[in-house]
C-alpha cells in the first residue's frame, strides 16, 4: 500500500497558483442522506440523494500583486474554477487531480491573534459537479 507523506499539495484558485501560500486543505465530498422509510419498517431506511462538496482552506495571509488576497477578495460571492491534487506534480492514478465550479462563500481577510501568523480560512462551496480525474496531465 502506497502512503503518502502530505507536504507539497497544489491548488489553483482562478487560475492562480496559492500552493505555496496554502497551509491546509480539505475537501470535503458525500451525499445527502434521505429518509425512505415507510409504515411497517422496523429500521430507518436512507437512500443516497443529491452529491456535495465544498473546500476548506487556509493560507498564510499574502497582500502582493496576484497572491491571496489579490485573488480571493474578488471572488466572494462569485464563481471560480479550482484544481487541487495531492502532489504537486502530473497527475496520474496516484495523483489523481479534483476540478470544479465553487462559490468563494467565506474569506475573512484579516483576523487572528498577537503574535500569531496572519492565515486566513476560506471556503468553497459547491457550484457545479467535482471530478476526479486520474490520467496523466
Amino acid at each position: 500500500m502506497a502512503t503518502l507523506h502530505f507536504r507539497d499539495a497544489m491548488i489553483w484558485i482562478n487560475g492562480v497558483d496559492l500552493s505555496d501560500d496554502c497551509a491546509e486543505i480539505t475537501m470535503n465530498y458525500g451525499s445527502e442522506t434521505l429518509d425512505e422509510t415507510a409504515f411497517g419498517d422496523t429500521t430507518r431506511i436512507n437512500k443516497g440523494g443529491l452529491f456535495t462538496w465544498s473546500l476548506d482552506a487556509k493560507f498564510h495571509q499574502d497582500f502582493t500583486t496576484g497572491s491571496v488576497d489579490a485573488t480571493l477578495w474578488p471572488l466572494v460571492g462569485t464563481t471560480t474554477c479550482f484544481e487541487i491534487r495531492p502532489l504537486n506534480s502530473c497527475s496520474t492514478a496516484i495523483n489523481p487531480r479534483y476540478t470544479g465550479i465553487g462559490i468563494v462563500s467565506n474569506y475573512p481577510g484579516v483576523g487572528g491573534a498577537v503574535g500569531t501568523l496572519l492565515d486566513v480560512p476560506v471556503t468553497i462551496a459547491s457550484a457545479s459537479a467535482i471530478l476526479r480525474q486520474s490520467s496523466a496531465t
